[in-house]
Parts: C-alpha cells; sequence; structure tokens
C-alpha cells in the first residue's frame, strides 16, 4: 500500500515537509518524496493531511462485559477509529468488574481483530467494593496496564496505601477517580453560582482536591505512582504542579470538555442531560486552568472519558440522569479548536498529550514514524469544517454535548495492525 502526501507530526517531524509511505503488509517500507505506485499497489493520496504516530485514549468506557446495550467492544473501537485513536485504555466498572485475570484476557481476545488496540485497566479492589486488593500481578500477567476503581474513588486510605505499595512493585500506575464521596454527594453540577440559581445540589471542586491531596501524600510515602484521571479544577492542577516539582510521581489527564465547556451549558440548554458528567463542568477560571496545565507541561495526557449512556437513560429529569458523554469522536476537533487554533498548544505538543504521554503513562511502546516499524498512524487535518450529525456518531450511544455542532478538524482516517480505517461522514 503506498499512502501519497503526508505531512509527518511527531517528536522529529514538524508537520512542514511532505512524505510518502510505502507499506509492506503492517510495516513501514519505505518513507520518500515523490515515490511512485508499483503494479498492483494500492494507492490512498491524502492531499496534504497531516499524518503522526496513532493516538491513545487512556480513559475510555467500553461497557462490554455486561452493558453492552450501552457499547460494545467493537462499537466503542468504531468511534475511537473515527476519532483518529489506534488504542484505548479501557475502564474495569463492567458486570463483571475487571477484577479477575478472565475478564483482562476475554477484553483482549474481543479486540484482537480489530484495528484499534485495546488495553483494559483492572481494577484495584475486588468487584470495586473498596474493601481488599484484586489480584495485581495475576492480571499484569494476562494484559492489564493499569489499576483504578474509576467511577469510584478508592476511598479507604490504608487500601489505597497498600495499592500502591503492589502497584510499584509491579511497575505499574494506580489510576483513581478523585473524589471525596462525604464531600461531593448528591452533587448534581459544579456547586457554584449557577447551581444556586437553578435549584440544584452542587459537588464542590474541594471533594476533588482534598483526595488528591491524600493521594499525593500517599504516593510520596510510597513511592507509588498516583495517576489523577480526568482533573477538572483550577486548585487540583496546582497541587499536581507543585507534587511534580517535589519529584513525587505523580501523572495527569484532562477531558476535552474540561478544557471547552463551562457549568453555564447547563442552564444554557435548560437542563440538557448530555452536559452532565463526573467530575461536573466548572467555571471559565477552572477551564482556563485546564489550559495552562496542558501548556506548562502539568496535565500529561488529553482524555474523553468516552462513556456512552443509551437514550433512555438520559432523557430523564437532570438529577435523575447518569453522569457521562461519549467524546471519542470530537476530541480531536475540541483540541484544535481550543489549543491549536488559538496558538496555545503546537502540533508537536498536541500529538505528544494524544501519543506519547498516555502511552508512557501506561509504560507501552510509542509508535514512530520511520522505516522498518510497524505502522500505528493517525491521519488528520486541523481546518476542515464539518458538522457532528447523529449519523457521523459511531458509538452505540448518542449523549453527546456536541450533536449537531460545527466542528473544525478532523481524524480522516488510521492506519493499525496493518488494517486502514478512512473516515467518510455519513
Amino acid at each position: 500500500m503506498l499512502l501519497k502526501n503526508l505531512k509527518p507530526v511527531s517528536s522529529s517531524h514538524n508537520g512542514k515537509e511532505t512524505i510518502d509511505i510505502r507499506l509492506d503488509g503492517d510495516v513501514i517500507k519505505e518513507i520518500g518524496n515523490g515515490l511512485k505506485a508499483v503494479k498492483n499497489e494500492e494507492t490512498h493520496d491524502f492531499g496534504g493531511a497531516y499524518v503522526s504516530p496513532g493516538w491513545m485514549d487512556m480513559h475510555v468506557h467500553l461497557r462490554e462485559p455486561g452493558f453492552e446495550h450501552k457499547e460494545t467492544i467493537k462499537t466503542g473501537c468504531d468511534a475511537a477509529a473515527f476519532g483518529g485513536f489506534t488504542a484505548v485504555a479501557c475502564m474495569p466498572n463492567t458486570k463483571p468488574a475487571t477484577h479477575t485475570r478472565d475478564v483482562v484476557e476475554y477484553i483482549i481476545k474481543k479486540a484482537q481483530e480489530l484495528p484499534v488496540d485495546v488495553h483494559p485497566i483492572a481494577c484495584v479492589t475486588k468487584d470495586r467494593a473498596g474493601k481488599s486488593i484484586a489480584e495485581m500481578a495475576d492480571m499484569k500477567e494476562g494484559g492489564a496496564v493499569a489499576f483504578s476503581d474509576d467511577g469510584d474513588p478508592v476511598y479507604d486510605s490504608q487500601v489505597m496505601r497498600v495499592a500502591l505499595e503492589y502497584s510499584s512493585m509491579l511497575g505499574m500506575p494506580i489510576i483513581n477517580h478523585e473524589e471525596d464521596l462525604a464531600l461531593s454527594r448528591p452533587g448534581h453540577m459544579n456547586e457554584g453560582k449557577v447551581a444556586t440559581r437553578l435549584g440544584l445540589d452542587g459537588t464542590p471542586g474541594i471533594a476533588e482536591e482534598v483526595m488528591i491531596a491524600r493521594d499525593i501524600m500517599l504516593a510520596e510515602y510510597t513511592g507509588g505512582h498516583i495517576h489523577v484521571a480526568h482533573i477538572s479544577t483550577k486548585n487540583a492542577v496546582d497541587l499536581v504542579r507543585q507534587a511534580k516539582k517535589k519529584g513525587i510521581k505523580v501523572t495527569t489527564e484532562v477531558c476535552a470538555h474540561h478544557f471547552d465547556l463551562t457549568d453555564e451549558e447547563i442552564e444554557r440548554t435548560n437542563f440538557n442531560t448530555n452536559f452532565k458528567m463526573h467530575p461536573p463542568l466548572r467555571t471559565q477560571e477552572d477551564v482556563d486552568a485546564m489550559v495552562e496545565g496542558l501548556i506548562d507541561g502539568t496535565i500529561d495526557a488529553i482524555c474523553t472519558d468516552h462513556a456512552p449512556h443509551a437514550i433512555e437513560e438520559k432523557e430523564v429529569e437532570f438529577i435523575y440522569a447518569p453522569n457521562g458523554i461519549i467524546g471519542l469522536e470530537t476530541a480531536w476537533s475540541i483540541s484544535n479548536k481550543r489549543l491549536y487554533q488559538t496558538k496555545k498548544l503546537g502540533l508537536q505538543q498536541l500529538v505528544e498529550k494524544l501519543c506519547t504521554k498516555p502511552r508512557e503513562i501506561l509504560n507501552l511502546e510509542v509508535p514512530e514514524i520511520k522505516e522498518g516499524v510497524k505502522a500505528n498512524l493517525t491521519f488528520f487535518n486541523t481546518d476542515e469544517e464539518w458538522t457532528f450529525t447523529p449519523k457521523n456518531v459511531r458509538s452505540k450511544s448518542k449523549n453527546s454535548p456536541y450533536l449537531n455542532q460545527k466542528m473544525k478538524g478532523r481524524a480522516v482516517g488510521i492506519f493499525n495492525k496493518g488494517q486502514l480505517v478512512l473516515n467518510e461522514l455519513r
């Protein structure tokens, strides 16, 4: 296969040159300019689109096993490919929970033939109940890349201490859903002026920050690696920033919607439940802090927390709706709009947040664009205008706050595991 007219972006490519890439099966055989197709060679001209090593979303919910009415591994990977992701790491709040090796191996086997690599994140505790540590070493051998009870925090400090000690022996991170439940519940949105006006119980930012502070201290004490999931407040970013300066093993991620949307959207859209997520949308000050954290490197990775829910689950009163939105298909357009078009981050920096850092955090090999290596590629542009209609949703669920909105910049395809996926708008 010959891929023509691509501008490479990576740690060693700045997107200013144009190259052709010749593939032999799943391997990059040749990189050059003006490569000519040989007999019977399948050729695709990308017309000057960018190409980077394949992106990874390190925080998604594929819902399988147990909640296939919301999403399956197959439909989740379809959404990932449409969003430009060649790899995802899936959270363990399935049914059964991903707390034993057989569930880890089941997920990997189900994704074997798909063009997107699926890396299971296993439970910290048995059945995510927060009481006793799951069989971490066994699940690592089965293919787990990290441990988390996401959806709920590891609430007991002694359990978290032991988890950090075990995981550090295995060289793996604990990814914690940072929430002090006593402070946060029954909140349905960010605690603040908007919640007061709307008469809704709010979740204060301090509920997130208290738990992050605890986890940073435990990481320092144990020498373990804590990864802060879906960071959302200004003070939380400051906590991680100071911890990194002290040399504590702490990393973090931010969801695209948390550097784009504020809690005012709930009022503006008259309680649209597709703006209900956890952590909730915060204030403009928090949104600005997410961008600053990305710029100065405090925030390592961009993720989506892709959380599909069936239509009937979301089409209820706001206080009864489940938290979460789908995000795989729109993450690049939001990142492009908020970070690249505003000149906050360059393309090389964005590729680092979308490709390199997630894999480094999870101790996975980072793909490269060079001859002789397996091709793992994302093709994208920054200027195409398109509309995210329900027809363009590849996920099984449609719970997105961006439905029918104009987008700028699109992932036009991926190549991984010897498979080329070209994303066509419907």
